[in-house]
């Protein structure tokens, strides 16, 4: 018996919103990485696209080890399908930058 008792339909809509969360820290927090604060500055745009790119590619490895683990193989994909996986994960970044780049300064200014 694994770790968590659910069937493969919960378990992609776990790992869904797990990567949803994962593609607006960068823009939730101003820690680097959730762990690090910053000394004197606040955490540049740069860096914000730098750190989701990492998380894009943590959530890529997961979504990897989720598929051998269950299903005991891993599908070969084209590169159409990284294509879209990136798209999608930007799709999912996008109420995170509209927080931090739009809302809030419209939220501060009320």
């Amino acid at each position: 018996m694994g770790l968590l008792p659910l069937d493969s339909s919960s378990l992609i809509m776990l790992f869904i919103v797990i990567s949803f969360i994962a593609a607006n820290v960068p823009w939730m927090s101003d820690r680097y990485f959730m762990l690090v604060k910053p000394v004197n500055t606040r955490k540049s745009g740069l860096f914000r696209w730098l750190e989701w790119l990492v998380l894009y590619f943590i959530i890529g490895l997961i979504g990897l080890g989720l598929e051998q683990r269950f299903m005991g193989t891993r599908s070969e994909q084209d590169w159409e399908f990284f294509v879209i996986n990136f798209c999608l994960f930007l799709v999912f970044a996008l109420p995170g930058f509209i927080y931090r780049y739009d809302l809030k300064k419209l939220l501060v200014n009320r």
